[in-house]
């Protein structure tokens, strides 16, 4: 089963995907593809949805059968992202089997989902409670499937037996701190850099 760093769903070919009561055409699915790009790369508390229309060349009509409000949209829009990265992230490491390389590809792939992210876009996450409840989940959802990895490696002997719970609980902390930012303003790390640097941090200490 495919696992979104958030939310576990299975998006296949075949599948509608389906914001809660509304199902969307190929030309919406495209447009919130386009409204998340814009919110990675901009962020969205300040803008309107006037300011969105129009950066995506549509009507407000448009992005209202999307969502009701710009409040949702950019729920929607966060959402979104992390649904494609789950996918993407565990494209990753599907055909990847040595243990430690899953293990260091997944946090590697993490960090390039997170890469087009920008500060305005972590910044507003943060300061609106609906979008960070979808980030917080997205990333508890990513340290349990960090734990999945080490408890794989340990049961095929390439990593030392670890407290699971423990790797676990170090591994969720840190990644809070990245993603709540004082990770980057204590080191001058992106994102993206913190979660490279966590996965060489994470095999080196269960590495036999």
């Amino acid at each position: 089963m495919v696992r979104t760093i958030v939310e576990r769903t299975r998006l296949g070919d075949d599948d509608v995907v389906r914001e809660p009561g509304r199902r969307l055409t190929e030309r919406q699915l495209a447009l919130r593809d386009q409204l998340v790009d814009l919110v990675l790369a901009e962020g969205f508390l300040h803008l309107t949805v006037d300011d969105m229309a129009g950066r995506l060349g549509c009507s407000k009509r448009t992005l209202y059968a999307l969502a009701d409000s710009k409040e949702q949209l950019a729920v929607a829009a966060v959402r979104q992202f992390f649904r494609r990265s789950t996918v993407a992230v565990e494209a990753a490491i599907v055909r990847t089997r040595t243990p430690a390389r899953r293990l260091t590809r997944y946090l590697e792939a993490v960090a390039e989902a997170l890469r087009p992210t920008s500060r305005a876009f972590h910044a507003d996450v943060a300061a609106f409670p609906p979008a960070r409840e979808v980030y917080e989940a997205n990333t508890q959802a990513a340290a349990a499937r960090v734990r999945e990895l080490i408890e794989e490696g340990v049961a095929a002997g390439a990593f030392r037996t670890v407290p699971g719970d423990f790797v676990a609980e170090v591994v969720t902390a840190t990644m809070f701190r990245i993603t709540g930012g004082e990770v980057g303003l204590a080191t001058g790390l992106t994102d993206a850099e913190a979660y490279t640097e966590l996965a060489r941090l994470v095999l080196a200490a269960v590495r036999r």
